[in-house]
């Protein structure tokens, strides 16, 4: 049984009245104030008894069970009473805060207010349904789970009521955003040129065969088609252009640099952007992408499947990666791709470049990659250092600047030991991060080094 409210109102105003009454009267207080309790106690105790019973309903749940963060999904909740008497009560559906389950409302609200889930009127009749309908707009990514639906049935006087709590299952996984996806359709154009498919054709050293053409001086003599040249009067080389279905593996750094905030978005959430662009790039090429996610033990691995459902693939294992609070270990992460790549492959590390990351940990490492794979390592630059950097004009600001320089120097010193190891570097801001990292692998694809 479950007190309401009214209950506290009516015994509050029922105190005042029997002591106003007492004092006019010259009555005994206490006679009148054990009257009205047991009188209240009474009404309490009837409507509890003529609340509608709980026991006999039942729930399923209902409704979408993957989101986008930032989009809105719909959950319903059908609670079917199964009982003899009709049910007039209130529902509360709660989920974890970070599910977004408050009220759609356009009123502004007050910083330090604290959105309250919304409630439900319950108006059941007997072998009867009610849905309700629960709009979630989830701020992190993941899994979403409900916490407890209680239902409140209440008498006709309003006084007291029954209530019950039950766990009604329900996973609700929220994909990483892509917000770069706006960049893909202006990288295929690009890509289509390299492949071929448009007027502008780009050939580079590979092993495709691309055409026949007249022998010119200068040309590797290892190139000229006997065949081809007994039928013709000229001698006739091959030329050949990229392969088109390279292998490519995704690497994201889950370690303790991932947690870092660049802005309002951790550094995680960054690579997971720029390696959703990417995959989208590389499957449209015919290229086959794998995903791994380490710190010290691997925490995801997707291989490359199908080009349409590698992308869903990436978006659904992606979508639960955390960071954790320990070092990345390098040796283990580069034994690992040793072990799992077989054949010449571009490997993309998602990371961050600075000199305990590089000197202690990947580049001891880096050249067991190089030396068989074309790899790419790409880190997402803070803005705020730049702007310090350059602050004149007291000596907090020139301090701040001494201190930003420093770090810019340090992270550029990184990039370059990075690249005398034949690593291709992409050090970008947030919002240049994802099409920095895609115009590499399209560079790359034009040079023939893919």
């Amino acid at each position: 049984m479950v007190l309401t409210g009214r209950t506290g109102a009516v015994a509050a105003a029922g105190s005042v009245l029997v002591g106003v009454v007492a004092g006019v009267f010259h009555v005994p207080g206490w006679a009148g104030i054990a009257a009205f309790e047991a009188a209240l106690g009474f009404g309490v105790a009837a409507d509890a008894i003529r609340a509608g019973t709980l026991r006999d309903l039942a729930f399923e749940r209902s409704g979408s069970t993957t989101v986008r963060l930032g989009e809105s999904a719909a959950v319903h909740l059908t609670v079917t009473n199964n009982g003899a008497h009709p049910l007039r009560g209130i529902l509360r559906d709660a989920w974890t805060p970070s599910a977004g389950n408050v009220p759609q409302t356009t009123a502004p609200r007050q910083v330090s207010e604290v959105p309250k889930e919304p409630r439900h009127a319950l108006s059941i009749e007997p072998n009867a349904a009610q849905r309700i309908d629960t709009i979630l707009t989830p701020t992190r990514r993941g899994d979403r789970i409900p916490d407890r639906v209680t239902v409140r049935s209440l008498g006709p006087l309003g006084l007291a009521g029954r209530q019950l709590s039950s766990e009604i299952p329900w996973r609700l996984r929220v994909l990483p955003p892509f917000e770069s996806r706006k960049h893909l359709p202006s990288r295929l154009a690009r890509l289509h040129e390299t492949d071929g498919r448009t007027p502008v054709l780009v050939r580079g050293q590979g092993s495709e065969f691309d055409s026949l053409r007249e022998y010119v001086i200068g040309d590797d003599v290892r190139s000229i088609d006997w065949r081809a040249t007994a039928r013709r009067n000229d001698v006739v080389v091959r030329t050949w252009r990229p392969e088109r279905d390279r292998h490519v593996v995704m690497v994201l750094d889950t370690s303790r640099t991932s947690a870092g905030r660049v802005g309002d978005v951790p550094r995680l959430d960054s690579a997971i952007d720029a390696a959703l662009l990417l995959t989208a790039l590389a499957t449209r090429a015919g290229d086959r992408v794998d995903l791994l996610a380490y710190d010290q033990q691997l925490r995801a691995s997707v291989p490359g499947a199908l080009p349409g459902r590698t992308l869903p693939l990436f978006s659904d294992a992606m979508a639960g990666l955390e960071p954790s609070l320990i070092e990345l270990n390098a040796e283990g992460l580069v034994t690992h791709l040793m072990k799992q790549i077989r054949r010449p492959s571009l490997v993309v590390l998602l990371t961050s470049i600075d000199a305990a990351t590089i000197d202690q940990g990947l580049l001891p490492q880096v050249g067991r990659l190089t030396g068989r794979h074309n790899v790419i390592v790409a880190s997402v630059a803070d803005p705020r250092i730049a702007q310090l950097s350059s602050a004149r004009g007291d000596a907090d600001a020139v301090f701040a600047a001494a201190s930003a320089e420093l770090a810019l120097a340090t992270r550029r010193q990184a990039a370059a030991e990075l690249r005398r190891h034949g690593v291709h570097v992409v050090d970008a801001i947030p919002d240049r991060f994802a099409p920095a990292l895609a115009d590499t692998y399209l560079a790359l694809k034009a040079a023939g080094r893919l």
